[in-house]
């Protein structure tokens, strides 16, 4: 799968935030950058319904300071989601998932608006997404390109 480059100063945070208040009032759903004593129930999350090497990523992420993930989280604090930046490579956005009872809520919108915004925050005026699935939901979501002869990219030292 190809990388995508995103223009980060070209994305409007503002109207991402009024989509994430609006997701948090219909559904209940808040979104946090975890804090140390959940680190293990995050990775323990990801390993369950995404695989090790996505926790090994999560891992890498949870350990950068700022913490560099988010997740979301329901009513009763069950982790419905979670997207990283700055874990495998940095200016890389990446892995990101969200569990099949959540999805098309426009949870997986906000986690990667939230860690666009975090790339933003920490300097960056371009990000990476890094192996991108769907090119056109980012294309469409973010304004995401493709970047040429971009695999394996990062990931030929992965074995």
């Amino acid at each position: 799968m190809p990388d995508m480059l995103v223009r980060l100063w070209k994305l409007d945070f503002t109207s991402a935030r009024l989509k994430e208040k609006d997701l948090m009032e219909k559904e209940n759903v808040k979104f946090v950058r975890p804090l140390s004593p959940n680190f293990k129930k995050v990775e323990a999350y990801v390993a369950e319904e995404f695989g090790s090497g996505w926790a090994s990523e999560i891992t890498a992420a949870l350990y950068n300071d700022p913490v560099s993930c988010f997740i979301a989280l329901d009513r009763e604090d069950e982790i419905l989601g979670f997207a990283c930046y700055n874990a495998t490579g940095k200016g890389f956005f990446g892995p990101t998932g969200v569990s099949e009872k959540a999805r098309g809520k426009g949870i997986g919108s906000v986690l990667l608006w939230r860690c666009l915004e975090g790339l933003w925050d920490a300097g960056y005026a371009y990000g990476i997404i890094g192996a991108a699935g769907p090119v056109e939901y980012y294309a469409k979501t973010v304004g995401a390109t493709l970047i040429e002869d971009s695999t394996p990219g990062i990931y030929y030292r992965s074995f």
